[in-house]
């Protein structure tokens, strides 16, 4: 799994100042009472939007692998993901849904959508959000196979451009027997149907 080259490190006052410009050139006075905070809140969320780029998924799952004897699916559907969009840094957002085939190890449920945070939690695509957390999980459960379904909507596509309000974008990775066994393919896609 490629990881991303670690963003530069800004301190809090040349972030602001970065800020602060994008106000001016915008035409707006950024010592107008609602904008004189909004450098610094801008900062903090950046700093929140971007945390994946600071975590590592192996360190996440330290404790939470567990050899059992479990030969059946895992499924956890509907994590809720947001992400920006690398192109325009405008928000994406939806459901992904992650199952499992295991070999000889489970992962606590709750790591799973941590995994999707992690990746999400950076300047993105959602192409590769989904191929980033079967990469991770094949890489840290060595399951039989994976399979990351991803649904977002794109604030780049509803906003501006084609203005589209309504539409989404599906993804998905398959990994292991996922990728060449059709009928397990068919019931993990089924049972994410399922309401």
């Amino acid at each position: 799994m490629k990881s991303p080259a670690e963003p530069a490190t800004l301190t809090s006052s040349s972030f602001e100042e970065l800020v602060r410009e994008m106000i001016v050139r915008l035409g707006e006075d950024p010592q107008r009472e609602g904008l004189v905070r909004t450098p610094a809140r801008v900062q903090q969320a950046f700093e929140f939007l971007t945390r994946g780029y600071r975590e590592d998924p192996q360190t996440m799952l330290k404790g939470a692998l567990f050899t059992v004897t479990y030969d059946e699916m895992v499924i956890v559907k509907d994590v809720e993901m947001f992400s920006l969009c690398e192109h325009h840094m405008l928000p994406f957002f939806g459901k992904v849904h992650v199952a499992y085939l295991p070999g000889d190890r489970i992962i606590g449920l709750s790591k799973i959508p941590r995994i999707v945070d992690l990746f999400a939690r950076r300047l993105q695509v959602q192409e590769r959000i989904t191929e980033q957390v079967a990469d991770a999980l094949m890489k840290l459960l060595e399951p039989r196979g994976v399979l990351v379904l991803a649904e977002a909507r794109h604030l780049c596509m509803a906003m501006r451009g084609v203005e589209k309000q309504h539409s989404a974008t599906a993804t998905r990775a398959l990994r292991g027997v996922y990728a060449h066994d059709a009928m397990a393919r068919q019931e993990v896609l089924a049972m994410v149907r399922e309401k």
